[in-house]
């Protein structure tokens, strides 16, 4: 490999990419902090005016589920350097970095991570044909011919994918089918989470980023939906600038590429990888200079808001009436022949999986909450309601129990309309619903926690408790209907906005954009930086179609086809200090109603002693999903029906049964997941068949890190970048739920 970067990313090579990368920083920031007045205007008017979205009925976690680990398992990665597949023990922490160590017992004892995976960017692929196509058509003339080796061969016939477009790529397999399908689950949500990188409660500085995003590309002529705005903004601006940069580095390094196709296409990969990092630490640098001195300058720009808004809102809307005197003719037009036709059809596209994805939703949580209603009264009573309650305080996070909701989506099409309205793809559109279901379903159990550990308080027996969890379920259902209207149709109306705004400026940039610049003379110049012409306009034409797309989402709503309800419809709140209840401290039902005095201890515990008790309970409690060692939970009797599919209530109860006895308090030493730390019988045969070296689970795993790995002195954490397996020291894993908003670099925004 490292002959093949000296030799293609020479010295004069790396100077060119980092001058060029520079030119396009320094254009996009420019944009940046244009919009970075505006945002800030914008967020300071809607404070004081109060124009928000109507009050929720359900509750919302003030204090999310950090100390949890989402799934944990064994499957085998291919180790680039040595060509040779290798077991790895791999967990997924609430921040869905994808985790990955030597073994079993190299996590237990502590052995820092092999590779903390960010996979925004990335997408699975389930087939070695679907990832030797892409491979093919990202660098021209090296499809390899019929009868010649591929780029990979896989030991088994299910693989996982993670592709990437310009960083580097992981691949793994499976033993089974079933096997496959969980993982493939697993990391579609770890995909899903990284890819919505910035934060919703950044008011200022992520709508300043989108715009410029935005008015950026259009200074390119590039308009409509970009599938690579996923992650954090370092990352989103990477990938801006390998857009830019990548067709023309492959241009001129392609033709020098030797060796037959595949050995072509896999020096290409390491190539496009470099440049990735070279340009991601590049990006990151300039950002954050950026951004810093804005941060700087806020407190004087805030204080000139404050004492001239009314003046500054005068003189905005001054200039949209010129504006809109200009273009509202030809906006008109344009919106009545080539927009106005097509939103029904839209919007039933998007409709039709989208409320069927949240009536999944409700269906799983009902189905949920009874059974754990029918285990109390025919099982555990109220000594196992802590356990079940710990266990239904994520299911939204349970990505197998979510997959049903989420694979609604899947079938969202806009069949002739896609090119059209030049929407690169719908995935964009389909993840913003699916993460709008998890939110949902996180509310709706969060609510049904705060009212049945208000009912707990009054000290009900059984009969009574049962009672009252029905009662409680059918208040939050009809919490969740409302709730769930209401987020439907934002998302409906923004969708149809995402779509049809590119759109109409493409089509009037011929005649309209070009006059823009007269119109600069209207803003008073000490206004200059929290009102811009291009924003104003952008504006003026989102107005033109509103009216439209907001009739459209009206008249759905009365036709009650998709379960809305009307906008005239009003839920007032029955229960008025509800919210109240939100405030206190978060509840652990593991340590109120657990049946046994496992967690009890010293009055008085010293701080190592409580790290401890943090990683012990990290390891036994959090884990969500129970993955049995690999293949094992398929070996034994008859393969169970998917949970993303389940044909009957009995169907699902019985799979519930199935996964209470497998998450049964675990034997001593237990894995984040409870599996007992044995290897599969399939993983040992196929470890011995593809890698055997990697058997051996009795090595000390300080033996395995790579030779050349740097080690340092901090703690392993999430890796901000895209590509990047970090090796962190042997002095000590710190438990997974350490790495949080507080650590450095962009990682937080996992």
């Amino acid at each position: 490999m490292g002959d093949v970067l000296s030799t293609h990313l020479d010295d004069a090579r790396r100077q060119h990419i980092a001058e060029k990368t520079g030119k396009i920083l320094a254009e996009f920031l420019r944009f940046y902090e244009d919009q970075y007045g505006v945002a800030l205007f914008n967020s300071m008017r809607h404070e004081i005016e109060g124009t928000g979205a109507p009050q929720t009925q359900l509750l919302w976690r003030k204090v999310p589920l950090d100390e949890r680990i989402i799934f944990s398992g064994n499957l085998f990665q291919y180790q680039e350097d040595n060509k040779k597949w290798r077991n790895r023990f791999s967990l997924v922490p609430h921040n869905y970095g994808l985790v990955l160590y030597e073994n079993k017992v190299a996590y237990e004892r502590q052995v820092p991570p092999r590779a903390i995976i960010n996979s925004a960017g990335y997408k699975i692929l389930t087939s070695l044909d679907q990832y030797l196509e892409l491979v093919g058509n990202s660098l021209p003339g090296t499809t390899s011919k019929s009868g010649t080796a591929p780029i990979l061969k896989c030991p088994t016939q299910f693989p996982l994918i993670l592709w990437h477009p310009s960083a580097r790529h992981y691949y793994f397999c499976m033993m089974t089918e079933a096997e496959q399908d969980k993982w493939q689950a697993v990391l579609q949500d770890c995909i899903r989470h990284c890819n919505n990188g910035i934060p919703e409660d950044s008011k200022v500085e992520g709508p300043a980023f989108t715009d410029a995003i935005r008015m950026y590309r259009q200074s390119k002529e590039l308009y409509g939906t970009w599938e690579m705005l996923c992650g954090n903004e370092v990352q989103i601006l990477t990938n801006l600038v390998m857009e830019e940069l990548g067709p023309e580095l492959k241009a001129e390094l392609a033709p020098r590429l030797k060796g037959k196709p595949q050995e072509r296409q896999r020096q290409w990969i390491q190539i496009s990888d470099a440049v990735y990092r070279m340009v991601y630490e590049q990006a990151k640098a300039r950002f954050e200079a950026v951004l810093s001195k804005l941060q700087l300058a806020r407190p004087a720009m805030e204080a000139v808001i404050r004492t001239d808004m009314d003046q500054i809102i005068t003189s905005k809307e001054h200039l949209a009436s010129k504006i809109r005197g200009f273009i509202l003719p030809k906006a008109e037009v344009c919106v009545r022949n080539h927009v106005q036709p097509y939103i029904p059809s839209i919007l039933e596209a998007l409709m039709v999986p989208t409320s069927q994805g949240f009536t999944e939703v409700r269906d799983v949580f009902f189905k949920e909450v009874t059974d754990m209603n029918l285990n109390v009264i025919n099982e555990g009573g109220i000594d196992k309601l802590g356990e079940y309650m710990e266990k239904l305080s994520q299911l939204a996070y349970h990505p197998l129990k979510m997959q049903s909701c989420y694979e609604k989506m899947e079938p969202l099409r806009l069949d002739g309309l896609q090119q059209r309205f030049d929407v690169s793809s719908t995935s964009v559109f389909k993840q913003r619903a699916q993460i709008h279901m998890r939110e949902q379903m996180d509310n709706a159990v969060f609510t049904f926690e705060t009212l049945l550990h208000q009912e707990l308080g009054k000290g009900p027996s059984k009969e009574e408790l049962c009672k009252s969890i029905q009662r409680i379920l059918e208040r939050v259902l009809k919490k969740y209907d409302y709730d769930s209207s209401t987020v439907r149709k934002r998302f409906f109306r923004e969708a149809l906005l995402q779509i049809t705004i590119p759109f109409l400026l493409k089509k009037l940039a011929p005649t309209c954009k070009s006059e823009l610049p007269r119109f600069q003379e209207l803003i008073f110049e000490d206004f200059a930086r929290f009102i811009l012409v291009e924003n104003t306009y952008e504006e003026v034409v989102l107005q033109t179609v509103m009216k439209d797309i907001l009739q459209a989402v009206k008249e759905a709503a009365v036709q009650r086809k998709h379960n809305l309800y009307r906008d005239s419809m009003v839920m007032h709140n029955s229960d008025p200090n509800l919210h109240l209840l939100a405030e206190g401290a978060p509840i652990d039902w593991g340590e109120e109603y657990s049946g046994s005095g496992e967690d009890s201890g010293s009055p008085s515990i010293p701080e190592a002693a409580t790290l401890s008790e943090k990683r012990r309970r990290a390891k036994q409690v959090v884990s969500v999903v129970q993955d049995e060692e690999a293949g094992l939970p398929f070996e034994a009797g008859p393969e169970p029906p998917s949970p993303a599919s389940p044909d009957s209530v009995t169907e699902l109860r019985g799979l519930l049964a199935r996964d209470l006895q497998a998450e049964s308090p675990p034997p001593a030493g237990p894995l984040p997941n409870g599996a007992p730390a044995q290897e599969s019988p399939q993983l040992e045969s196929l470890q011995s068949v593809a890698a055997p070296e990697a058997s051996s689970t009795l090595a000390s795993p300080l033996q395995q890190i790579p030779p050349g790995k740097a080690v340092d002195l901090e703690p392993p954490k999430p890796s901000d970048q895209e590509t990047g397996e970090q090796v962190s020291n042997p002095g000590g894993r710190p438990p997974i739920h350490t790495t949080t908003e507080d650590s450095a670099g962009v990682q937080t925004e996992f």
